[in-house]
């Protein structure tokens, strides 16, 4: 295995210090413990990094606690974020640029979590080949418990230390992993784990758990990686069930994870394979109905009845939304879904504009604007139903979002899980 040396000039070299910042400006995110935000930072930015680059050199830099967050997840628990300062970030980003040309040709071809060129989309359209095509029926859904916060530091470093025999570099990544968390103004030490939102933690966990995927790849055992989220193949459920055993062995015992017992099951094709949002099945991969349901209750968010934002307004956040859901989700059989929903969504703004107009009145003078002849009635502004009637369609085609900008995911091309084969 080849080793790399003098590493660690090249961390704090001037230009990899500025690839580093507008990397992480790029990514904009929310100010650390110091409050200094990307904006604060950019105004004084050439000082700063100048004095990064002196801290780096004279081993005077020392990272400062990251900031805790949490996120709710689907199950109504919630996910734990670390949040570095700015310069904290770039210091990151500075040594991710290093250290990410290193290890990267040497991961398992089926990981594919945090990696250039590499996506979701890959993921999942390998353990579609593997159970469709290669006959992998029989699937385990492994979850790990809290993998961000339990990685172990020595293991990290001994990750590291395979390729990397710079010890300044070496130092710096103890550094990082030992920098504590502030949480709702309480310091506590960080005696193991990365935290998930440091821009180096993605690296150090593929770094971990490559010695897993290497492991299981010299027992012939079929996996897919994403980060934490790993199915393992079979052909039979026993031969499955004992892949799960071996795996779930190593894990513990190796590499001193915890696997969720309760979380982790085993599945096949026929029953579905639940991964990364979609159901894959023996016809290819569709939308979990759980992403569904979390993306309406978004859309629910952004377009309330009685809001003071008007109709542009809503539709100018509402199309982020669609155009980042309809991206992730056009490689499973959505077409008709994302016609559906768009339905949905396009009455409920036409509700929101009702409740604008207030009264009937201000439908009929928009039908009038519009050259319309015919007869008009006297509909109430405030009932869900009438946001689907002959009226207020024609006052409001699809035409009328349209010239609005509102992002059209019927156009969107969808099954195309085939152009992420390998």
């Amino acid at each position: 295995m080849r080793k790399w040396y003098s590493l660690y000039d090249k961390v704090y070299s001037w230009k990899n210090l500025m690839e580093a910042y507008q990397k992480v400006k790029a990514n904009r995110g929310a100010a650390g413990v110091d409050g200094v935000r990307i904006t604060d930072f950019d105004e004084k930015r050439v000082s700063e990094l100048r004095r990064l680059k002196k801290e780096l050199r004279t081993k005077a830099y020392r990272p400062q606690a990251v900031k805790r967050v949490y996120i709710p997840k689907p199950d109504g628990s919630e996910r734990p974020l670390g949040i570095p300062t700015v310069r904290d970030r770039v210091v990151q980003q500075a040594l991710l640029n290093i250290l990410q040309p290193i290890f990267e040709p040497g991961f398992h071809p089926s990981s594919y979590g945090y990696r250039p060129g590499r996506s979701c989309a890959h993921a999942v359209a390998k353990a579609e080949r593997f159970s469709n095509k290669w006959g992998l029926a029989h699937v385990v859904d492994m979850d790990l418990s809290k993998c961000f916060d339990t990685l172990d530091h020595g293991l990290i470093l001994a990750g590291v230390g395979a390729k990397v025999s710079d010890g300044s570099v070496l130092a710096l990544v103890r550094q990082i992993l030992e920098t504590g968390v502030m949480d709702e103004g309480a310091y506590y030490p960080a005696e193991a784990g990365s935290p998930q939102g440091g821009v180096i933690s993605p690296l150090l966990m593929n770094i971990y758990l490559d010695n897993f995927d290497q492991y299981m790849k010299s027992q012939g055992i079929r996996i897919v990686r994403y980060a934490d989220d790993i199915l393992i193949f079979g052909y039979t459920r026993s031969e499955a069930g004992r892949y799960r055993s071996i795996a779930a062995q190593y894990l513990e015992e190796e590499l001193k994870l915890t696997v969720n017992v309760k979380k982790t099951h085993l599945t096949t094709i026929w029953e579905g394979i639940t991964y990364l949002g979609f159901i894959i099945s023996r016809r290819g991969a569709r939308i979990h109905p759980k992403s569904v349901k979390k993306f309406k209750d978004k859309v629910r968010k952004l377009t309330p009845r009685n809001s003071g934002r008007n109709v542009e307004h809503q539709i100018r956040e509402l199309s982020m939304l669609l155009r980042g859901f309809a991206n992730y989700f056009r490689i499973g059989q959505a077409k008709s879904l994302f016609r559906n929903l768009m339905s949905w969504i396009r009455r409920r703004l036409r509700m929101k504009q009702m409740r604008e107009w207030k009264s009937w009145k201000g439908l009929h003078k928009q039908l009038r604007r519009m050259g319309y002849k015919g007869s008009f009635e006297k509909i109430s502004m405030a009932r869900w139903r009438n946001a689907s009637c002959k009226l207020v369609h024609m006052a409001l085609p699809n035409e009328w979002f349209n010239n609005l900008h509102l992002y059209d995911m019927e156009r969107v091309k969808t099954n195309t899980l085939h152009q992420y084969y390998e």
